[in-house]
């Protein structure tokens, strides 16, 4: 059910569906999988800072070791990966939610080497997130690759709590206003909460949509990279068609699921508008993607510039002129209040207590809130110099890694909506 037209844009469904599966998620993956791209470094040890979090997911073995910040020269080679020996022998300490949680931290000692001379400019003014101390020792490196985003079995208490706090708390909803399918609400098939939808300001009405979209997307890779096996022999995981249909079917969720997947496509043009707008920062020819590998680097940045000018290509873009148009007294205040409710669910992410599930609600909400950065800094942006420096507009490689890797998942999940599509036309 998931066709047309999207609210407050001019683009449909199938004009993203053809862009991105056919166009642009080949290329972008070849991206995400380059030394570059790969490494993130994340602090997963930050306690909650809202509440007491007593998960039965973060726990010893869950915890993953930092790097040490002395070791580290040129070059990225992949290392034999092991869990550390501490790890294996707390193994028994917790059960299945707990061990898929679990996140492998080993790089081998030439990539951490190789990892800290790689440049690190910072500018946080204006940031959208609550970004983690890179320098704390408690902040390590992750190879993404080796901690794909799929089912841990965190869910239940934990889990709602998390996204109801975001919701209830931080998408400028007022209490008696309840969320369709939302604990306590009214039984009014939300009606009440799609008004109050409707009447409030765009700028409004878009982050709850993100914010949807992020979730719906989350939800999506966990129903895609289902564990259906789980043996001595072999750990098979894949689509879930029962799990994918409780969180989207139109009957099951009465009407929700087809909102929640258009949310989705929301998410991914404000994304997709935030690579065409940021083509400057990267186009420069001091710009590299410095890993010290130089024929790598040079390819990479050559492909990155592709996939930038084919964002920039796409015919039908939001157009974020919309966004915080009026007085500009009022627009300034909207855009700070929309600044730190973004910032707050940044913190939240803290609260998460599956550690593989913070470490991607981590990135993903860094990658948003730097799409929102570039975003609101396109007269920055169209100042920066051919060459130089670029002190107006700044990202870090924090920054750079998180927006990409973000702006992936949301494009692997329209991907997965193909697949998904697919199976359930074979079912028929």
């Amino acid at each position: 059910q998931v066709t047309g037209y999207l609210d407050d844009c001019t683009c449909d469904v199938e004009t993203i569906d053809a862009f991105n599966n056919y166009k642009l998620f080949p290329r972008l993956n070849e991206l995400l999988e380059s030394d570059y791209f790969r490494y993130y470094k994340v602090n997963l040890q930050k306690p909650c800072p809202f509440w007491d979090d007593s998960s039965h997911c973060g726990m010893r073995d869950c915890a993953v070791q930092p790097c040490p910040s002395d070791e580290v020269p040129d070059g990225i080679r992949s290392g034999s990966y092991k869990y550390s020996e501490e790890a294996n022998n707390l193994a028994e300490e917790c059960e299945e939610a707990k061990r898929l949680g679990a996140v492998d931290d080993s790089l081998s000692t030439e990539t951490r080497q190789a990892v800290l001379q790689w440049t690190q400019h910072d500018d946080s003014s204006d940031s959208f997130c609550e970004a983690d101390d890179i320098h704390s020792p408690d902040a390590e490196y992750v190879d993404l690759l080796l901690n794909p985003e799929r089912y841990t079995g965190y869910k239940g208490p934990d889990a709602w709590k998390i996204w109801n706090s975001i919701y209830e708390e931080n998408c400028f909803k007022p209490q008696n206003v309840k969320r369709p399918l939302a604990s306590g609400r009214a039984d009014d098939g939300g009606q009440m909460f799609y008004k109050w939808l409707k009447g409030v300001c765009v700028e409004k009405r878009a982050f709850y949509r993100l914010i949807s979209g992020l979730h719906a997307s989350i939800n999506i890779h966990l129903s895609a990279r289902y564990l259906l096996q789980d043996t001595w022999s072999e750990k098979k995981w894949g689509p879930n068609i029962t799990e994918f249909q409780q969180r989207f079917d139109e009957v099951l969720t009465r009407g929700e699921g087809p909102r929640r997947l258009k949310n989705l496509y929301f998410l991914y043009l404000i994304e997709l508008r935030a690579l065409s707008k940021v083509l400057p920062f990267f186009e420069r020819p001091d710009f590299q993607l410095y890993t010290g590998n130089r024929r790598q680097d040079a390819e990479m940045k050559h492909l990155l510039l592709e996939i930038l000018h084919l964002a920039k290509s796409f015919p039908l873009h939001f157009d974020e002129n919309s966004f915080f148009a009026g007085n500009k007294k009022e627009a300034a205040k909207l855009k700070e209040e929309f600044r730190l409710h973004f910032k707050n669910i940044s913190k939240i992410m803290d609260c998460v207590g599956c550690f593989k599930c913070r470490l991607w609600g981590k990135l993903q909400t860094q990658g948003l809130g730097t799409a929102l950065k570039i975003l609101f800094s396109e007269n920055l942006i169209e100042k920066i110099p051919e060459s130089g420096p670029s002190y107006g507009f700044q990202l870090t490689r924090q920054e750079i890694v998180a927006l990409f890797n973000a702006f992936g998942r949301v494009s692997t999940s329209v991907k997965e909506l193909e697949n998904f599509s697919n199976i359930l036309q074979n079912m028929r």
